[in-house]
């Protein structure tokens, strides 16, 4: 059965997309932590980032420099958190989560639930910086 994000990669499930090329996709977490949190993904279904092989690792991680420097420019922040936990979805993810202070990506809080219009906009401000 696939994955939440493997039916995102496909066009099952829309998504805020903020970049993709031929092996990774960049969208908005719909129940951030702060806005402009965003996920990074193989578009192949691999569950566990340490599964990935090094090659594939080496890429998703430029590819979420990328976007993560984009994000940077467009939420005030002080740096981009980089978190990989990996429980919720199966299926290799990264978070990317502006951060003001250490709280901002601390999981177990409440998540934000803004309005689709909302996250619109923010991917469109992130993508105008790619």
């Amino acid at each position: 059965m696939a994955t939440l994000f493997s039916r995102i990669v496909s066009g099952e499930i829309q998504a805020h997309k903020i970049a993709e090329n031929d092996e990774f996709l960049a969208f908005l977490d719909i129940n951030p932590l702060v806005m402009g949190h965003t996920l990074v993904i193989p578009k192949q279904e691999i569950d566990y980032i340490l599964n990935l092989d090094d090659e594939l690792l080496s890429r998703l991680m430029i590819f979420a420099k990328e976007v993560g420097l984009a994000v940077e420019k467009s939420v005030e922040c002080k740096r981009i958190g980089i978190a990989v936990i990996g429980l919720e979805v199966p299926h290799c993810h990264i978070h990317l989560v502006p951060l003001k202070e250490m709280d901002d990506i601390n999981f177990t809080r409440p998540k934000l639930q803004p309005e689709q219009k909302d996250l619109k906009e923010m991917a469109e401000k992130i993508r105008s910086h790619m």
